[in-house]
């Protein structure tokens, strides 16, 4: 696995010629040194760049606070002497203590960094020779991580309260979700489609778009069984008697195997949402959560400044 330290002395042997370097033009030298294949070059963090070229980015910051690279422009570097010094050594680990117990700048760097995460924290942070455990991966990585770890919690503790809602509210829940979703006119449109129940397995009826050009038909259990094929079955039966192929089957538990398999050899159009899917939906479109916090990641505005300083 790519990590800061480990491409350090890759860094170093691709500007070993001294000349300054664009860092962009160095991500490749830096990946045929390492011998990465075509699939870790490939490889994507979940916000969009390219993990190989991520981390070697944020490598700088390290290389730069041991005195190994200087910064000759915002994004241009230059090898020092003490970067020759090292790759002549070519240690064959380089790791935080390594850095700490030979460059006191990086030690300067690393007290003066702890301590104010320190004060951020109540104390409750690394110390200086744990300062790299959570640096394995790069700080873009580390936030889609945890965003990923709050929707999962978020996830799961929204699909327990639907789950606990009245009959009337998860009604109220589907036509707002819906809606949000583009389908029917207004919410007392939506409201009276959807109301019209009792069709033989068809909860309700919406249109497909604003102008009502098509419907759709639904089905809305709040259950706590797997749905079966049987009952999936049994809905498109009913879009057929009303000369109808396009359907919604939305349940707050799951469906089993061989349901979702029927779907797949059916021509009728039926999505099936589960317990899952649906919470899911209802974050993506906003629907029964709230923004708790809202963090923007800054970055240095090329347009404003003149192009050749870049």
């Amino acid at each position: 696995m790519i990590t800061y330290f480990n491409c350090i002395i890759p860094v170093l042997k691709a500007i070993s010629d001294g000349r300054e370097w664009s860092k962009k033009d160095i991500y490749e030298p830096v990946a045929k040194i390492m011998s990465l294949t075509e699939e870790e070059k490939s490889e994507r963090i979940p916000s969009g760049p390219l993990k190989y070229q991520n981390t070697i980015e944020w490598s700088f910051l390290y290389l730069t606070k041991s005195g190994l690279v200087v910064r000759t422009k915002p994004a241009f570097v230059m090898i020092t002497e003490e970067g020759r010094k090292l790759l002549k050594e070519n240690p064959a680990k380089i790791d935080n203590n390594f850095l700490i117990e030979r460059y006191p700048k990086y030690r300067e760097w690393v007290s003066s960094y702890t301590q104010r995460e320190q004060q951020k924290d109540d104390g409750k942070r690394e110390t200086l020779e744990g300062f790299d455990t959570c640096r394995s991966v790069t700080p873009e990585e580390e936030i889609d991580r945890a965003c990923r770890d709050l929707r999962e919690n978020l996830t799961d503790e929204l699909l327990e309260t639907v789950k606990r809602v009245d009959p009337s509210f998860f009604e109220k829940l589907v036509i707002d979700l819906l809606l949000k979703m583009g389908y029917g006119g207004s919410r007392a449109e939506a409201g009276r489609a959807v109301g019209k129940t009792g069709d033989g397995g068809i909860d309700g009826i919406i249109d497909e778009d604003k102008l009502g050009l098509d419907k759709i038909y639904i089905q809305a259990k709040r259950w706590e069984n797997t749905v079966g094929r049987p009952i999936v079955q049994a809905f498109v039966g009913s879009l057929a008697g009303n000369h109808s192929k396009k359907g919604i089957f939305i349940t707050t538990s799951d469906f089993t195997k061989d349901a979702r398999e029927y779907i797949e050899k059916i021509d009728s159009r039926i999505s099936l949402v589960d317990g899952r899917k649906l919470v899911e939906l209802m974050i993506d479109h906003g629907l029964g959560v709230s923004t708790s916090n809202t963090y923007e990641i800054k970055k240095v505005d090329r347009d404003y400044f003149p192009e050749d300083l870049f």
